[in-house]
């Protein structure tokens, strides 16, 4: 399963992996800002979603 760390303002893919780290950890490196658009994020304020893809997967 592919976990995704997404900025809320512009949509820009922070993180994608298969290991589940905290926004925090992820978005400390970069001053808790997206590399895209600039906008501060807070860790608090991310949510989870689970969405079920189509397809195979090995």
């Amino acid at each position: 399963m592919t976990y995704e760390l997404v900025c809320s303002k512009c949509g820009h893919t922070i993180y994608s992996g298969f290991d589940l780290r905290s926004p925090n950890d992820i978005l400390k490196p970069m001053s808790y800002s997206c590399k895209k658009c600039g906008t501060k994020l807070n860790p608090s304020n991310f949510k989870v979603d689970v969405m079920k893809l189509e397809g195979k997967f090995a």
